[in-house]
């Protein structure tokens, strides 16, 4: 279980990178039922460091304390082309050898590459670096279109905003989805965001044209889950055909109506698996499922069966 959570700082490092982990991790919200951790800043020789916007921070713990951690995060590395010394990759591989995780938000990707954690793994980095790090490290699966890549002990995720969602999936792997929906509730962020990096690149698109708002779109499906939607429901909704609202979608979400729909079908799936004593079969019509596409997609997603999933993280007594 989840209990040590390290993170690394060295000169220049991240402000927002920094309070995205002290945010998620460092806050005492035991008081609320949720999840205590002990949560330190570590560099390779503590003192006095400043961030990339000059603030000074005291860092008071060393790299043993982030090698002993059960979760250790590299926030942004931007010095790309520098590479990270020896004993701090060290602290990295060690926390994996321990049967730890590591997580890196944004360029951090490219020091967990340089410790070799990436090598035959999946993984992903801020999309504008995404070839480079394919291109210096080519034993490493990149994957540029998604927000975040979990491949067992090493998690990597986008830009660092992205970050929160990885920190997020870290929280309801160890805790379920009530309380890193809980946490995501206090931060007033959306606890698990679907698609891929597509949705924050540039693209050119006629503000004419821009069509409807997407946002009351996802909420009116959001409460007709139960119901049997179809793209053409979509389209029809705000006046589209279904190809060019499929087209329209995916270029704004990052991911195609299907994929979206199907993935807020589990998120809910999650919950009732959590607070009800509904059956398999229950849950799985109120998610808009038959019980045996609930049962493929719920493990595809999420590695574990959900009567597995319900016997870790029912909240039920008894």
């Amino acid at each position: 279980m989840l209990s040590s959570v390290a993170v690394f700082a060295y000169e220049g490092v991240s402000t927002f990178g920094l309070g995205v982990t002290a945010e998620v991790f460092g806050c005492d919200r035991k008081g609320e039922g949720l999840p205590r951790y002990d949560y330190s800043v570590a560099a390779a020789q503590p003192g006095v460091i400043r961030t990339d916007v000059g603030m000074p921070i005291l860092v008071e713990c060393g790299l043993d304390r982030l090698s002993s951690a059960d979760l250790a995060v590299v926030v942004c590395w931007d010095a790309i082309d520098t590479r990270p010394s020896e004993p701090v990759l060290d602290a990295l591989r060690a926390v994996v050898d321990r049967g730890g995780r590591v997580l890196s938000q944004c360029t951090g990707a490219f020091v967990l590459a340089a410790a070799g954690l990436l090598d035959g793994r999946r993984a992903t980095t801020h999309w504008k670096y995404a070839a480079e790090l394919a291109r210096r490290y080519p034993r490493v699966q990149v994957e540029p279109g998604v927000l975040y890549v979990d491949a067992g002990p090493v998690i990597t995720s986008a830009g660092t905003a992205a970050g929160i969602d990885a920190c997020l999936h870290v929280i309801r792997l160890e805790h379920g989805a009530a309380v890193a929906n809980e946490i995501a509730r206090h931060m007033v962020v959306a606890p698990h965001r679907d698609g891929g990096q597509a949705q924050f690149v540039p693209v050119l698109v006629d503000d004419a044209t821009d069509g409807p708002d997407l946002a009351a779109l996802r909420d009116w499906a959001l409460g007709h889950l139960r119901e049997p939607l179809a793209v053409a429901d979509f389209a029809r909704r705000v006046h589209m055909s279904p190809r060019t609202f499929a087209r329209w979608f995916a270029a704004r979400a990052g991911t195609t109506p299907h994929q979206w729909l199907t993935s807020q079908r589990l998120v809910l799936a999650q919950e009732l698996l959590e607070r009800t004593d509904h059956g398999i079969e229950q849950i799985a019509a109120d998610c808009g499922l038959t019980p045996m596409m609930l049962r493929r997609h719920f493990t595809r997603r999420w590695g574990i069966t959900p009567q597995a999933y319900r016997n870790r993280f029912s909240q039920l007594a008894g």
